[in-house]
Formats: C-alpha cells, structure tokens, sequence
C-alpha cells in the first residue's frame, strides 16, 4: 500500500489532524493513557527566507491517567523540524510555553488559570551524532544529595513538577520496520525504510494487526490521494532546495573568505620573513663594515706605527 511520507510537515500535521490518532498516539509515545486531549491552536514557525528553515510546532492539553489510576493535566508540546541548527530555537519555545497559564479542561472559573506540567516530544528528520537510539526518553529521577538515594519518582510538588519535564526525542531516520516494543510497531509507521523512488511516498504492508498503525496507514492512504497535500509537499520540497542552494552559497562564501584570510596571512608571514631577512643583512653590512674598519685601523698602525 503507498502511503504519503511523515517526514514531510504537511503530512505529519495532517495525520494528527485526526485526534483519535493523536490522542493514541501520543499515549503510546508517553506510555500512560491519554484520557482526554484538547489540540491548542497548530502553527508552524518559519524563519527568514534566506534560511528557508522550518519548525512545526503542536501543543496539546491532555488529561492523562496515571499507571496509580490518578488524572492529572500536562501540557505536551510536539516540535518537528527536519535540520539541525539554531538549539536556541527550540529553548526558545519551549520558554512560551513555560510562561503560559492554562486553565483546566472543565474549569469555569477563570481564576483556576495556572501553569501545567509540560512533556516535551521530538520529531527529528535528521540525526544526532552521539545518539544512535532511535527513541531517546529523558526522564526526571530525583535523589537525596546527601546519601544518594533515589527517591520516589512521583514527587507531587509543584515547585519540582513546574519548574522540570520529561523528554522524549524520536530520530525518524533510524526508525527500522524490524518489529520489537509496541512503541516501534507504531512508530513504523514513519519509517524512512520504506520510501519509494518518490520521496513523497512510502510502500507499507497492509494486514496490521495494531489497531492504531491501521488507522495511520489508512489516514496517510489518504493524505497522498489529496492534491492539496502533494502541492504542499512539493513546496516543501522547493524550500529545501532553496535552503540547500543558500547553504551551498554560505558554504562558498565562507570558503573564500577563508581563502582569502590564509593568503592575507600568507602575505603577511611573508613579508615578516622578508623584513627579517632585511634585518639580518643589515646586520651583516654593520659587522662586514666593523670588521673592515678594524682592518683598516690595523694597516693605519702598521703604516705609520709612530701615529
């Protein structure tokens, strides 16, 4: 079955579109049930055109029951980028949404508005040099400094839940389709194994028996029937190549500038050694015109030893 490819904004947003697959989804991601899941307003941040670099962003108030059986209400904040650059960007963020007060699900009253616990989610479309794991969780532990031992992990003041969070960081380039946790059966799903001569799509084996693989699979059948979604993707794709022509312009300039600062420097030594060179011949005139001085003193005595 072809499927349209994640990796491409458009289709990530538009696979999550669908909250019955977020809200699985994301529970299968966190490993805790999802309750109830309300999508905050979609945005994908774009930088400025000469860097042509992209950010999708979704956050999400989520009711999440805990594996005690208690609910409690986070913030989750999805961040897709397919580059590495600029790690500020995402501290940044990150940072709005530390700043923001939320009000609960079912509240009325206004004055209920607080800070939520924030889960951070990671979709990258390249990969990090000194992780080879596909999905990497950041997880909180908590010790006594004084004895090192660790303590409960579910600590329930706020002071700690607000001011630290869970990550989690999923490297959609070392995503496999060999089947292990439930996680990567449905993390499969983004697998760049499967892509097509057309990079816009995916080939995937229809028959899932996980029931919310089936339900993506199906969604992204979708996604690649829309002409809307293939325009986008191939605007995505013009961006790309933008960026990769400005980067090459970057890489060009940054090359002749450095060219030119060797030879610059090249110059320089060189006319450091010539003005050393200068300097030593000089000193041997000063020592050739002493020695001859004192030769010529010599002859003066002999010639006129009375003198």
């Amino acid at each position: 079955m072809i499927i349209a490819n994640p990796i491409y904004d458009v289709v990530f947003k538009y696979l999550l579109e669908d909250i019955e697959i977020a809200r699985e989804l994301l529970s299968t991601i966190l490993g805790e049930e999802i309750v109830s899941l309300v999508v905050k307003p979609q945005e994908t941040t774009t930088e400025t055109a000469s860097q042509s670099i992209t950010i999708f962003r979704l956050d999400f108030k989520a009711v999440v029951k805990t594996k005690t059986g208690e609910n409690k209400l986070i913030l989750i904040e999805l961040q897709k980028a397919k580059r590495l650059f600029d790690i500020m960007r995402f501290r940044r963020y990150l940072g709005e949404n530390y700043q923001k007060e939320e009000q609960p699900i079912d509240a009325k009253d206004p004055s209920e508005a607080g800070p939520l616990p924030i889960v951070t989610i990671y979709f990258l479309g390249f990969n990090l040099e000194a992780v080879e794991t596909p999905v990497l969780v950041v997880k909180r532990a908590f010790f006594n400094a004084a004895t090192g031992e660790k303590l409960l992990s579910n600590i329930k003041e706020p002071f700690v839940q607000l001011l630290t969070h869970e990550s989690y960081i999923i490297q959609i380039r070392r995503l496999t389709i060999t089947l292990q946790t439930k996680l990567e059966q449905v993390l499969q799903v983004f697998s760049q194994e499967t892509q097509t001569d057309d990079k816009h799509k995916l080939s995937v084996t229809e028959g899932y028996a996980n029931p919310l693989v089936k339900k993506m699979v199906s969604r992204l059948g979708r996604a690649i029937a829309s002409e809307e979604v293939r325009k986008q993707m191939n605007a995505e794709d013009e961006v790309e190549r933008i960026f990769e022509r400005e980067l090459g312009n970057v890489w060009k300039k940054a090359e002749q500038a450095m060219r030119e600062k060797e030879e610059a420097l090249q110059q320089k030594e060189e006319a450091l050694q010539q003005k050393e060179e200068e300097r030593k011949q000089k000193e041997e005139a000063l020592l050739m015109t002493e020695d001859l001085r004192r030769q010529i003193e010599a002859l003066q005595k002999q010639i006129n030893p009375k003198g």
